[in-house]
């Protein structure tokens, strides 16, 4: 693990070793997780290509040291939007000198993404959303889901890592078979661990009706390929959903050519179907290169 400091704010990063073959693969992850869960794929990957994998603001390992954010926006409203997260990856990439990259986000890390893509069309080549979608405001549905992600923000004590069979419960919440209890202790790691304020301003400033509309916009605008992965069993971003938001991107050509969707798979694609994942993204980048 390495550090860099982003606007105020030291992140933690893993870099694999420099390949033959561009681009460099960057894996964005999504809410109250971190950069670790990208590492079945690495490792399945970083032998071809490149990759970078780093925690989010307020997420993982990168955690302030008393500071705080100092980037243009100040308040809670605004700091912690997409919007934001991307301005973040723009200048990771930027201090880390990759120019050619292709983006990989996970749900949250999936909006961060696009919204990355929007902004660096220079650097950024392409797009694979990962239990990604959305783009319809229900407003009950997300009135509910915020109360409840309130709720979770509140409930994390420490000693909630010691409760018995906790990593078996975080196992085998929101996918659709077990991932093992090694992961479910790093979900609850990373439940824990995740700072209030970034837990609760991510998860408020990325489900307003003006973010949950814009993101429509953003994708149809896209130049680059844009890819979506989901799992037909995730009960946290269903295929409609993903299949709507796919919808207004070029390359959907009415059908979803851009959605390919994993059976029996819940909403942590990435380690719980690594290999399917991995042949995916391996078939993308070879028919863009």
């Amino acid at each position: 693990m390495a550090k860099i400091d982003i606007l105020g704010v030291r992140h933690a990063y893993d870099l694999t070793t420099p390949t033959a073959t561009s681009p460099v693969l960057v894996f964005v992850h999504g809410w109250l997780l971190s950069r670790r869960y990208w590492q079945p794929l690495t490792d399945r990957l970083a032998p071809n290509y490149q990759c970078l994998t780093y925690d989010l603001r307020g997420f993982g390992d990168s955690q302030s040291d008393g500071g705080g954010y100092t980037g243009p926006s100040e308040t809670l409203n605004s700091c912690y939007t997409p919007a934001a997260y991307a301005r973040d990856l723009e200048i990771l990439l930027e201090k880390l000198d990759i120019s050619c990259a292709w983006l990989v986000g996970h749900s949250l890390g999936g909006t961060i993404a696009l919204w990355g893509a929007s902004k660096l069309s220079d650097r950024v080549k392409g797009v694979v959303c990962m239990n990604a979608g959305g783009g319809i405001y229900l407003k009950e549905e997300f009135e509910r889901f915020r109360a409840v992600g309130k709720q979770l923000v509140k409930m994390r004590p420490g000693w909630l890592s010691h409760l018995p069979l906790a990593d078996f419960v975080f196992g085998r919440d929101s996918v659709a078979r077990s991932i093992g209890r090694s992961w479910g202790r790093q979900r609850l790691r990373d439940f824990v661990r995740a700072h209030p304020e970034a837990a609760l301003g991510a998860l408020l400033d990325s489900t307003t009706e003006p973010e949950i509309h814009l993101l429509p916009q953003i994708v149809s605008q896209l130049k680059q390929p844009v890819y979506f992965i989901a799992g037909t069993k995730d009960k946290i971003m269903e295929p409609k959903y993903v299949l709507h938001l796919a919808s207004f991107h070029w390359m959907f050509q009415g059908c979803g050519e851009n959605v390919l969707q994993l059976p029996d798979c819940g909403h942590l694609a990435m380690v719980e179907q690594p290999d399917a994942v991995a042949s995916y993204l391996q078939n993308i980048l070879k028919e863009h290169t």
